[in-house]
């Protein structure tokens, strides 16, 4: 049995998600922040991890009924469904967030202090009706969070970065540095990674483009992902990597995991931060310099951001042909330069011009993805680096998507296009038996 002398009492919360934004808390929802009390006053939490959930909705079911009864007030049979399922919700998930995370449309989540939620739907942010109780009770769901992956968030370390169990990104921080309350932001992932052919229907790519890229991905060529934020890297990412084959030995370096590759011989590392004391901390370059011992056929970085450029692009150099990582960048230009000054923070005296030849032989196709206006992201540039002339890195691109303006609806209008260049990598390609129409990158060739 749930309910028995053994108590313990814990906070009371309540969910207004069914009531208008900015709404009092009316007689109705008083009374159900009373029930919620009461019910949370009287249930035996050791038995919480042992009970099914069915059973245990049972067993609150059977409460709640008693305490109507003791109220003397009546609810709908779907009223009090509801308030069965965000108590269990607050037992065993994230309270006010699990219908939320269980609504595939939405696919951001910004909490803007216990009053204010948004989700992003269709690349459109949306102000919805979910409320927290109280700080605290924002506080204790974001600890909740943190803890499931050894992780904390206090006064001491007020900012943290984190993971579902479904892998969608977590990031929260609370006061001091958030002045009017705790900010978390949380990228969802959907149940199965976007395919490319999914992508392509979406008209995030072009079916050429696609093509390509499988081609690169499967010649083992270094390919660099470049974007700002939100505009969907490690969704590429994760579609490029279903093209590597299920024989070859994958480690992946993430800051928090969250990437979702589907073969079977994949290794993955994760960041760990300082503990309490300031020890312990392990960052990307050294867990990039650890893969290297771990005999990968490739190496994928989730993002580069300081010093592990460097031993990325020294891995990529030795022998571990087909990497891949991400860089924040509006151009491809820009990431060539941000990988550049990347390598220079990692305190090593290389002149600029060899750092710039170890890009040049690393990397041989940039990706450029954009978050536009209108909440679509599209993959707008494919380039390929094909060397050095003198100090500068030689830049060619191969396709683009060319805006033509806009829709009475405010939706982007335009189109993918060949710009007519062959790719010197189509020897690499050829080498390895793979075959591309040469029409593919014929100049004008558009794709909607």
């Amino acid at each position: 049995m749930l309910w028995g002398d053994e108590t313990r009492h814990i906070e009371a919360t309540a969910v207004a998600a069914a009531y208008p934004q900015g709404a009092p808390i009316d007689d109705a929802l008083g009374l159900k922040v009373r029930l919620h009390q009461r019910l949370i006053d009287l249930l035996n939490l050791n038995l919480l991890d042992r009970t099914p959930r069915d059973a245990l909705r049972q067993d609150i079911r059977g409460a709640v009924t008693g305490l109507l009864m003791e109220e003397k007030r009546l609810l709908t049979p779907s009223q009090t469904d509801q308030l069965v399922e965000e108590i269990l919700d607050e037992l065993l998930g994230l309270g006010p967030l699990e219908p939320l995370l269980k609504d595939d449309s939405v696919t951001d989540i910004l909490i803007n202090t216990h009053e204010v939620v948004y989700v992003e739907r269709a690349g459109r942010l949306q102000r919805t009706n979910v409320r927290f109780q109280d700080t605290r009770h924002l506080v204790r769901i974001i600890n909740k969070i943190v803890a499931a992956v050894g992780r904390r968030v206090d006064e001491s370390q007020p900012m943290v970065d984190a993971r579902l169990a479904d892998g969608s990104r977590v990031n929260a921080i609370i006061p001091p540095l958030a002045v009017d309350g705790p900010l978390v932001s949380i990228r969802k992932f959907a149940r199965s990674p976007l395919a490319m052919d999914r992508l392509v229907e979406l008209g995030s790519i072009s079916r050429e483009m696609a093509q390509v890229l499988q081609a690169v991905v499967q010649a083992r060529r270094n390919v660099l992902i470049s974007g700002g934020t939100g505009s969907g890297k490690t969704t590429l990412l994760n579609a490029l990597s279903a093209y590597v084959d299920d024989h070859e030995r994958i480690i992946t370096i993430e800051d928090s995991a969250e990437l979702q590759l589907q073969q079977s011989h994949v290794g993955r590392l994760e960041t760990r931060p300082a503990n309490i004391e300031g020890q312990g901390e392990v960052q990307q370059r050294e867990l990039v310099r650890n893969a290297l011992r771990m005999r990968p056929d490739r190496i994928i970085v989730g993002e580069v951001r300081s010093g592990e450029a460097f031993d990325m692009l020294q891995a990529m150099n030795t022998g571990h042909d087909g990497s891949m990582t991400t860089v924040h960048a509006n151009t491809p230009r820009d990431a060539l330069s941000r990988v550049e000054q990347m390598v220079g923070m990692a305190g090593l005296d290389i002149p600029a011009r060899s750092i710039r030849g170890q890009i040049a032989s690393a990397i041989h196709v940039v990706i450029q993805a954009e978050r536009m206006e209108d909440g679509t992201r599209r993959i707008v540039s494919v380039a390929e680096i094909s060397g050095m002339e003198e100090d500068v890195i030689c830049m060619q691109e191969i396709f683009r998507f060319r805006r033509v303006g806009r829709g009475s609806d405010g939706r982007v209008l335009g189109q993918y296009e060949a710009v007519g260049v062959r790719p010197r990598f189509m020897e690499a390609l050829a080498a390895r038996g793979i075959s591309l129409p040469t029409d593919l990158f014929a100049v004008g060739r558009v794709s909607a």
